[in-house]
Formats: C-alpha cells, structure tokens, sequence
C-alpha cells in the first residue's frame, strides 16, 4: 500500500506532465514571498522598493476570504512612494491560461500559536491559489477536511496572516477517492452538528460519471487551462453572504452548452436538471456570462409566478449584489428592455408581464393607442432584429401557450433556452397543439428544439445530491366503515393517521410537513377538521398532548387583484376553485388567517396576502432553528395547501408531505421533491404518505423521468427499502455486533464496552454500533411499520439497552475523538481513519429547557409516576443523546444533588444549577491555581477571556505565567503541564463548541 509521501509525489509528477512549474525550493513563508514579488513585478511591469513591496503585501493580505477573492479578481490601485497611483492586478484576469502555473510541498508557515504543514499547494502567479491535502488509502479524504477546518480555527493560522488568504479550492484525497471545496470563511466553513457536511463535490465527466482516482482526476480538472477557467467563471462570490461558491461539474457543463450555443448560433436548447440541483446558480451563471457577450443585446430570465419572480431575483442578487431590479410592472420591464446601461442587460420577469407587453389588444395597450402613445409593443420594436437571450425557468406549462408564440414571433432573432426538472414528454403533455385537422401534444423538445444535458433525479440521488424517498400507500384499518361515509369518515381518518404518524414521519418534530389536498374545499374542512380533533385530544390527554401548528395556505377570489391573479398563472385548480362560490371562499380564507395571526402574533389581511403567504414559507425555514432558540409555538407543523409550495418551494427542513390529491408524472414528482433536501443522517430520505393508493402513478412517474440510461433500476434508486427489508439489516447489524463482542471474549452487553482492550477495538465497536444506529433511526421514521415489525426491533433491541449501548458509544466517539489529528508526525491510522456521527444519536426535543423541567417533575411529589422519570432514566436520557455532551457530567452530578420530593419548580431548578455549576467551577480553579502556583483571580481573568472570544491566545498564557520569573526551558515545561491541565476545564466550559487555537497545544 503506498506512503502518504509517494502519493505526494505520484501527484507532482502528474502535474509536471501538465507542464506545471515544480519549485522544490519555496517551502516556507519568505521564499513563498520572494517568489510572489517576482511574478507581480513581471505581470505589472513595475520594479517595487523594499517598503513598497512591504505595504503591499500588509495592504492585500486580509483575514476575510471573500475580500481576498475580490482582490484576486479586479485591477486594483496601490499609492507608491511618490504618491503616484499604481493600477495592477495579482493575476492576468482577461486570459487566466497565460499565468504561470507552478507547484510545491510540504510548506510550513509558524506562527505564535500555529505550526502547520501543507502537502501540496498550486500557485499562479506566485499566488496560493489551490491546496491539496493528501492521506493514504486506508485513511478517508475526510479526515483531511476536517485537518484543513482544524486548521482554520487556529488563530494566527496562515490563512489569515499570509498569501495563504488567497486560497480558493481545496482538494482533499486518499488516491483513491478524491473530493473539492471551496475556500470560505470560518463560519461557512465548519463540520455542524446540524449539518455534517461541507459543500463537497466529486468531479465527473459529461454524463456524469464519475472520476474519483487523484490521476484522473488531476488530467480532468487541472489542466492549467482548465483550472484557471474553474477559477475565473465557475466559482460565485456570494454578495449577501460573503463567502464562496464553486459549480457542481454538470452546472458547469449545462453553462458550457448554452454559451457554446449561442457562440455558434446553433438556435435553441433545453436543460434537464432535477429539482434540487441547482438551477438557479447554474441560470444565474448562464445569464452573467452573457452580459461579457457584445453580440447579446438583452438576456431575459423568465419565470411564470409572480412569487417565483421575485425569489428568482432575490437568488440572482444574493449572488451579485443590485444585477437584478425589481420589475414592479408591464411599465418599468419594458423601460428596462429598452435601456441602453449595460445594468440592464440582464432582467428577471414573468412570462406574463412579458406577453402583456407584446399584446397589442391588452387593455394597456388600447388604453394607450387612444391617448395617441407608442404602445409597449411600439416602443420595442427596436429589439425585434437583435440577438436576444431568453432563458425560461421550469419550461413547462405556461411556457406552451399563446404568450410563448408571441415571444419567438416578435423576437426571430431571440435564441430561448428552458431550464425544468421535470421534461414534458409525449407521455406527460397535456397542452394540444392543433395544425389544420390533426391534433399533436406540444413536448419540451417541439418548444426548444434539443436536449443540451440532463441529470436527473436518479443522478441527484446516486449522487447523494438530493434524498431518496419512502412512500407509505396508506389503508384505513376500518375500510368497511370509511366506504359508507367516504366524504367525511375518510377525511377523519386521515386526519386522524396524520396526528398519529406525524411525530414518527418528522423525526420528532425536527422537521415539518406539506399536506397536500385536491380543492379550496377540502384544505378548509381538512383545517376545521385538525382544529376539532386536536381539541378533543388535548381534553383527552391533558399535558401529554402537544397539539400540532396547523397553517393553511390557498389563493384568495382574485377579484381584479393583478397580483392575486399573476400567482394563480400557474395554480389552475385554485383558479378554477375560486371561480365557485368565491365569498364562501373568501370569508374561510379570513376565518384561517385570523386563526394564524391568533397564533403567532401577526396582522395579516386578505388585502395584503403576498405578505401572509411570504411569513407561511418563512415559518416553514425557520423550522432549522433549534426550539432552544426559536421556540416551537412559532413553527408550523403542517401546512395545508391545495397547488401552492407544491413546486419551487425549498426547505432543507420539510420532510414529509401528505398526499389527498391525486398526482401524476410532473405535478407527482415536483410535490414529492418538495421533501428530498440533503441535511444529515437524522433525514435518511423524503417521506410521503399516500391516501389515494396512488402506486401505479408513482411508478409510471418515476419510469417517465429516471433518464435514458437508468430505467431498469430506477426504482431501487429512487425508493428507500421496505420496513422488513431494513428490520432484517438492523438484525444483521445487531448479530455483527455480537459477533464482534464475542470475538474479544466480551458478552454483547453496554457495560462490557469498557473492558474493549485497545483502541482497534473500540474503534471497531463505534463502527458497529454507528450502523446499528443509522437503521434504527431510518425505521423510527417509517410510518407504515408493523406491529410485528416493532415487536421484532424491541426483541432485538430493548429500548433500556439502546439507550445504554447509545451511551457508552457517545463515551468511547468523544475519548476517540480526542486523539484524532494528535501526533502529527505518528498518526493512528485505526482512529484517523474513524468517522463519527454525533448527529445519529442527538434529538430534536431534548435541550437545555427540556432537561431543566424533567429534573422539576423529578422532584414534584404530586407528579404520577408514570410522567415522570427516575434517577437512573434521567441519567440514561442525558448519557445517550448527543444534544448536551459538554454539559452532560455537570447535569448528571446535579441531579444526583437532589432529592425526590422536594417540590422545586424549572426556575428553582435552573437557579440550583448555575450555582452548582459556579461553585464547581470555582473548586477546580483553586485547586489549578495552587498547583501551578497561580493566583486564583488571575487564571479566573484568563479562562473568563478565553470563553469570552471562544479563542485560546498564547501570548496571554506567557503573560500569566511570567510573575513565576520561569527560565526559559522549564517555563515551557510549565506551559505544558499547565495546558494538559486546563484544556480538559476548557473544553467542559465551551459546551461542545470549538475554542480557536487549542488544537496547537494539544
């Protein structure tokens, strides 16, 4: 098995072969800046004094990621000594392949509180611009992530205090596998508890194949070409947030077509990428790419819903700050249209807006020819021979009909482009196109012409890029009785399953559903339906009832509202609902709102529904707030729609939808994608609970749209496997943990873990048992498991012992863990190679509040014994949740501090606690101080200051220990023992939360 080291120089070598520039001779910070000097003055053409040069580098040097990338990409002015301006640049930003592209190694920049060394890094320029961090096979890639963020969080580290600021990518790989991030700040740079992962991508080739060997890989993404291209077009400087964005390789070969496309006039095209993928930042890019094109008069970006107008614009200037305006209306587009400031050249609007002005009957229009004024389609006419781009988002639908047609007639010049995630075929179009006598159905490639690439859903969920999906074809127990009353028994029914599966379906309420229903009738009688039933339970039930926050969403009567009925453009059933008995409609629109603003506190009026249907969707994000932060009472459960959110409608949070509304191929695959998100290992996949047993729909769907190639295995792609299936798994994880136990002569019991001799072996019980973990919480969310399927899991896992075993797994990951990136130089790879997955084993409802009034009811002496826990299940619960495992021991030991009965209510509770935990805290001081023989107050200042900035500085540590008057050699000796002392209450004190800098001293 190859070295770390010849994998090193494996790479270099290839790289060489690319004509790369190999300098074994810059491996520490001056030569690093010698070198740069050298390339700025050729490039500038411009010899720099000593202190110019100096001021420079301080100037350009910064520790914000996304200002250095700036930097690297305009002309920027520096004064010179005499005061007279110098414009330069770091690199050639016209023609990124005239750089000169140089390679080197092993590379270390010390620093105070920093000592860090990197495998390999790719300069252009002089300027670091791409690090690759190299481990050997049988370490994952994704140690190396997690070096570089370690990295990163210590402070004085070379990415804020040297050239290194300029880094863009990272490539991380183990030969074999090999993955690439961008560069980002700290706080959009970190593994979350939330969230786990980085923006991380595999490279692959135009169907999506992918590469994944490090020489592959290198021959397909680094040509010097190549990669300044990367650089230069296909990375995003996200304004609004200020960080980096790079291009998933089939948005960047989407933006490849298009633009290719226009350079050869080769007429029109679509893009097949499903929901989820992107399509957004792959459009944006195809749009401002465009802007540099002096052929392209104007470049339209073309939605059909006013809603999604505005978060098309919204996504467009998060992107790039002002390059879109709002287009309030037909007026202000047509202004923009004919405007000659290149600010211009790039608009957002809606199909309809667009129609309306090239609509010479309009009521505009006429309105218009009787005052004698050039109408819209007048005052555009200039544009009528220009080379005009128009890209339209989910080309489906509402891009068919009579304002399509008027677009390519008054536009002969125009080359159109469609973006969809869900293609119309001959099989799924219902839009009748009639020539003569014979009638055709109009398909996305009669409206564009040709296919310029696809990655589909089954390419997105291969990819882990979104979720695959479990489908529960829901049968009421008493059918007999549902068929007599179907109108109102079946509806309570459903009902009544939705409360009863809605925990399990969310994961505990971490997450939130969409309930999807056929009329504005039923989502009325579905909202007063939920209402009843969750009053008859919370009677019934008492305290142990937490009723769901139910919000409803559907269309008003338009009315002559332009915007109501811009929305409803593309929500045909809502449309043809309103058109029936429209004040019944109204006067229930007004009763459910009312009930809402009741609920959270609002003011929201049918007058103004934009608004309310803005704060719906964002109650529905802010499902992503712990309720530690943003209490529950302010999140919707469910949210009852009948066409609206069920397309376009983005929420890493939503998991579930609920289906009473029939579905087919698009419309089925647009609302059940409403679910798929990526987030962690707590939302294995998107759930979608059936009650209109709509199997043969979704299997034709998903026939229709996994692709050329993946047909025959599509649904084993696309769908998780059945709950028996999984039991099974589950029970062959659990006999592999038995298995192993055995094996070290252990029985397979929680307590025995701690008898594991070794780090392999608790290495391989945290591999185990993390499996046994991923299955139970994948058949936790199944809502059609049965009973005998439950029992089953209860046989092979009590729920005492899961808990236990989930304990000492926590205990042994957190010990493990610790030793993870410690000796540099003499790494284990048994633990380096381990990947923990702390989110498996955390929940949704267990915070710091939560445990406060646990420990309350444990001491009420009128609390039944049943809603309350022991001693031993208290400690259980904290020891096996993940949630506060910085907290957990002082929690633990507080509780064992109190005494049944004794009647303290949460404030009194939390109150004991804190001071608890400050007498505590204050014993471990002294005893610190007078070891080391400090003063007491003076290590209180030092600890206080760190947990203030959650950073560890060196310079203070030197600062507390010089009253000692310490010669040199035994004051670092001091320094160590003091910090093997002091980083363990440092850690304890921090929560869980990382402190900057103490990785340098562990």
């Amino acid at each position: 098995m190859k070295a770390e080291k010849q994998i090193e120089e494996s790479f270099i070598n290839k790289l060489q072969d690319l004509k790369y520039t190999y300098r074994e001779d810059i491996r520490d910070r001056a030569s690093l800046e010698a070198n740069f000097r050298g390339h700025f003055e050729r490039l500038n053409r411009v010899k720099l004094s000593d202190s110019e040069y100096a001021r420079l580098r301080d100037t350009i040097i910064t520790q914000e990621v996304f200002t250095a990338a700036k930097t690297l990409r305009e002309v920027n002015t520096f004064k010179r000594d005499d005061d007279t301006p110098l414009q330069y640049t770091l690199v050639n930003i016209k023609d990124w392949c005239k750089n000169e592209f140089e390679v080197i190694n092993q590379m270390r920049i010390n620093t105070e509180n920093s000592n860090h060394r990197y495998d390999v890094i790719i300069l252009i320029n002089g300027v670091p611009i791409v690090q690759v961090e190299l481990k050997s096979l049988q370490i994952t890639p994704k140690r190396a992530m997690e070096q570089i963020v370690e990295y990163k969080n210590d402070p004085g580290n070379g990415y804020t205090n040297s050239l290194l600021c300029f880094m863009q990518l990272f490539i991380v790989s183990n030969e074999s596998n090999t993955y690439y991030f961008a560069n980002n700040p700290k706080e959009h740079f970190c593994f979350d508890a939330d969230e786990r992962f980085l923006p991380i991508y595999q490279m692959a080739d135009e169907d999506n194949n992918k590469i994944t060997h490090l020489h592959d890989f290198t021959e397909k993404f680094l040509p010097k070409c190549t990669l300044g291209q990367l650089i230069s077009r296909y990375m995003v400087l996200v304004v609004s947030e200020q960080r980096l964005m790079i291009m998933r390789p089939y948005q960047i070969y989407a933006v490849k077509a298009i633009v290719d496309c226009i350079d050869q006039n080769r007429g029109n095209g679509y893009i097949w990428h499903t929901t989820g993928s992107g399509k957004t930042l792959t459009s944006f890019k195809a749009s401002t790419l465009l802007k540099d094109n002096p052929e392209i008069e104007k470049c339209l970006f073309v939605v059909d819903r006013k809603d999604l107008d505005r978060q098309t614009r919204l996504e467009f200037n998060k992107f790039q700050e002002g390059c879109v305006e709002e287009n309030t209306n037909t007026e202000s587009l047509v202004k923009r249209l004919t405007s000659d400031d290149y600010r211009d050249k790039v608009i957002v609007t809606t199909i309809q807006k667009l129609g309306l002005a090239l609509d010479e009957d309009s009521k505009r229009n006429q309105e218009k020819k009787k005052r004698g004024e050039l109408t819209y389609k007048e005052r555009l006419a200039k544009l009528a021979d220009k080379r005009i781009v128009i890209i339209f988002d989910e080309c489906h639908r509402s891009q068919f009909g009579d304002n399509h047609e008027a677009i390519k007639n008054f536009f002969p010049k125009a080359q159109l482009f469609g973006f969809t995630g869900t293609p119309i075929f001959e099989d799924n179009a219902t839009y009748k196109k009639i020539d003569g006598t014979v009638g055709s159905y109009v398909t996305t490639e009669d409206v564009f012409q040709k296919e310029l690439h696809a990655y589909t859903i089954t390419n997105a969920i291969d990819d882990r890029n979104v979720l695959r999906f479990h489908i529960d074809y829901f049968k009421p127990e008493d059918v007999k009785k549902a068929a007599k009353a179907p109108n109102v028994l079946s509806k309570k029914a459903v009902v009544e399953a939705i409360i009863s599966k809605h925990d399990a379906a969310t994961n505990g309420r971490r997450y939130n559903a969409i309930f999807a229903t056929a009329s504005i009738n039923d989502a009325i009688e579905y909202f007063e339906l939920f209402k009843s039933l969750q009053d008859e339970c919370s009677k019934d039930e008492g305290e142990n009832f937490v009723p769901l926050n139910i919000a409803c969403v559907f269309s008003p009567p338009a009315e002559g509202n332009k915007d109501v009925k811009q929305l409803q453009e593309d929500l045909q059933q809502e449309k043809a609902d309103n058109e029936k008995e429209p004040e019944k409609k109204k006067a229930a629109l007004k009763i459910i709102m009312d009930n809402y603003n009741l609920m959270y506190g609002t003011s929201h009026s049918i007058n103004e529904f934009d608004l309310y249907y803005q704060d719906v969707q964002q109650r529905i994000k802010d499902q992503k707030y712990p309720n530690s932060d943003y209490p529950h009472k302010n999140k919707i459960d469910i949210t009852i729609v009948v066409d609206m959110l069920l397309t376009g409608f983005d929420s890493k949070y939503l998991n579930t939808l609920y289906v009473d509304k029939n579905l087919k191929q698009h419309g089925l695959i647009q609302a059940f994608s409403r679910t798929n998100r990526i987030l962690n290992d707590t939302k294995p996949y998107g759930n979608i609970l059936d009650f209109r047993g709509q199997e043969k729909d979704v299997d034709e769907a998903i026939a229709l749209f996994s692709g050329k190639d993946n047909s025959s295995r599509a649904k084993e792609i696309w769908l998780v496997d059945p709950a028996p299936i999984v039991v099974d798994k589950l029970d062959k994880a659990v006999a592999e943990l038995e298995k192993f136990m055995e094996s070290q002569g252990l029985e397979c019991k929680p307590e025995q873990v701690s008898n594991l001799k070794g780090d392999a072996a608790r290495s391989e019980f945290i591999n185990k048992f993390k499996e046994v973990q991923r299955l139970k919480t994948q058949l936790d969310q199944y809502t059609d498991i049965k009973e005998e399927q439950v029992a089953k899991i209860e046989e092979l896992l009590p729920e005492d012992t899961l808990r236990a075993f989930r304990g000492v797994y926590i205990e042994t990951a957190q010990q493990l863990k610790a030793q993870q990136g410690k000796n540099i130089e003499d790494k284990d790879p048994v633990i380096e190679q381990l990947d923990f997955e702390f989110v498996l084993f955390s929940s949704a409802i267990i915070d710091y509040d939560y445990i406060m009034s646990l420990i309350s009811k444990y001491t009420q002496p009128d609390v039944p014994k049943k809603e309350k826990m022991s001693r031993e299940q208290l400690i259980g619960l904290l020891s096996s949740n993940s949630n506060m495992m910085g907290e957990r021991d002082d929690i633990i030991a507080y509780i064992n501090t109190l005494e049944a009965g004794k009647g303290l209510d949460e404030k009194a509770i939390k109150e004991g606690y804190k001071a608890f935990k400050d007498e505590k805290s204050a014993k471990e001081m002294a005893l610190l101080a007078d070891k080391h023989s400090l003063q007491p107050a003076s290590l209180q200042v030092f600890v206080d200051e760190i947990m203030g900035r959650m950073i560890f500085d060196g310079e203070k540590l030197s600062d507390l220990l010089a009253p000692l008057n310490l010669a040199w050699r035994d004051r670092t000796k001091k320094e160590l023992e003091l910090m093997d002392d002091l980083i363990p209450l440092l850690k304890k004190l921090a929560g869980g939360r990382v402190i900057a800098g103490l990785n340098a001293y562990e």
